[in-house]
């Protein structure tokens, strides 16, 4: 099979310099577009003012002296004049002066104030004015083409800085990008070049404050990568380990059977190897239970589970087996026990317990389970009338493969381990002393109550 080519993912980089720069340039451009606008604007206000002042010259210039001129032209003093024309109007019906580039109708049918005109193809602005006497009207117009052409060479030098500029700030940008982003790819390389089972913390000093986060996060999870391994490696050699005897027991019963002279001393070593099957399957179950316990990392957000009816259940489940050893199993129990956890791994927690308490107990003895409410907590104890254990080997009880020398019970020593995984996953607490009047075992595990039975007033004390 070949392996899934990776999925390409956008690069932070890249993505950070095309929103900087883009930004950037879409604000000048705005900025740009603005700034045009409003100086198109002050530049058409202030030919018109030209427009307005160069008539109100000619208004005041205008006397007796043009009753004896004909039509007279007057002369382009300036490259641009051709833009720029004027006429006079006797009465506003005889020319009697304009420039050379004028026309010789009127230039605009308003008579006061700017308008907007076309002569001959082209666009004027034109300004009408009548002199005090009302005898002469004025009007002076430039052509728009010049205002265009100003309004133009106001864009050009807007973009042209924008054009040297950008690319300078894209190198810029460019630059802190890479530098700002550093740390993060020198951290992807650290990570990177680990061994998959190194799993030290890294080093948090010189991350920036941004990045500090991300480090402490993965740091966290090395930690809890670092215990999932020291699990793995602690239940690989302990059953390794717990294994190697019974097999090899059973391969030596197999041996008895296969030599054996007569049927009965044959059969009595294949029941012997049927019983040895039996340790070994019980003992790989509660290694899988172990094993599946061991990544959980809490069991309390499962839901509200009824403690009750888990005991109920697993009492009349387990009270054949003890019946058939002639050992009693009482249940003794409050109305509700209400507790947040999961039903299935209570139910394996309460079944390892009776069944160490009835394996333990000598025929004709009773296993007593009780259930009670106090303060705050439900407190569930298992209490058996075995030969009990010494204080000094109490401490010792839920460690892994541990047994009590000379017990004769089978057991792979690994029932108690998981109750207290258990116990601890639903936040409970368990605690190991002598049995009434100082015989056998009594096991006690404490559960907070949920909030409801709290405030209900159930768990009171007793």
């Amino acid at each position: 099979m070949t392996e899934a080519s990776p999925v390409r993912r956008g690069s932070l980089r890249r993505r950070l310099l095309v929103t900087l720069i883009g930004t950037v340039a879409v604000i000048w451009l705005a900025t740009a577009g603005v700034s045009y606008l409003d100086a198109r604007h002050r530049v058409n206000e202030l030919l018109d003012a030209h427009l307005a002042q160069s008539a109100a010259l000619l208004v005041a210039q205008t006397g007796q002296e043009l009753e004896e001129i004909d039509t007279e032209h007057a002369p382009l003093l300036h490259k641009y004049g051709r833009r720029v024309a004027f006429q006079v109007w006797e009465h506003g019906e005889a020319l009697r002066l304009h420039s050379v580039n004028a026309p010789s109708h009127r230039l605009s049918s308003r008579e006061d104030g700017f308008s907007d005109t076309t002569v001959d193809g082209k666009s004027w602005r034109v300004f009408s004015s009548w002199d005090g006497d009302h005898h002469y009207l004025i009007q002076v117009a430039e052509r728009a083409s010049t205002r265009e052409r100003i309004a133009a060479d106001i864009g050009r030098n807007l973009l042209v800085p924008l054009l040297i500029a950008v690319p300078l700030l894209g190198l810029l940008v460019w630059l802190s990008v890479v530098r700002g982003t550093r740390p993060l790819l020198t951290l992807g390389q650290a990570v990177e070049r680990r061994d998959p089972l190194d799993v030290a913390p890294l080093d948090i000093g010189g991350a920036p404050s941004e990045i500090a986060p991300l480090v402490a996060s993965l740091n966290s999870l090395f930690g809890r990568i670092a215990t999932l391994i020291e699990h793995e490696r602690r239940f690989t050699a302990d059953a390794a380990h717990e294994l190697r005897t019974p097999i090899a027991a059973l391969r030596a019963q197999a041996q008895v059977a296969l030599a054996a002279a007569s049927d009965s001393e044959r059969r009595r070593a294949l029941d012997l190897v049927l019983s040895g099957c039996d340790r070994i399957a019980h003992l790989v179950s509660q290694l899988l239970t172990l094993a599946r316990l061991e990544p959980v990392q809490s069991a309390r957000q499962s839901g509200n589970c009824e403690l009750r009816a888990v005991a109920k259940e697993v009492v009349a489940e387990l009270a054949p087996a003890a019946l058939a050893k002639n050992v009693d199993i009482e249940l003794d129990t409050v109305p509700s026990a209400m507790i947040a956890g999961e039903p299935a791994l209570l139910a394996v927690l309460l079944r390892n317990l009776i069944d160490n308490a009835v394996r333990y107990s000598p025929d004709n003895t009773l296993v007593r389970v009780t259930l009670d409410a106090r303060d705050g907590f439900f407190v569930l104890a298992v209490t058996d009338q075995g030969s009990g254990v010494s204080p000094d080997l109490r401490s010792r009880l839920g460690e892994r493969f541990f047994r009590i020398v000379g017990s004769d019970a089978p057991g792979s020593g690994l029932g108690l381990s998981i109750v207290r995984r258990i116990a601890e996953l639903h936040g409970a607490s368990v605690q190991f002393a002598e049995g009434s009047g100082g015989k056998g075992l009594r096991v006690t595990v404490t559960f907070p109550a949920t909030p409801q039975a709290r405030s209900s007033g159930k768990p009171s004390a007793s």
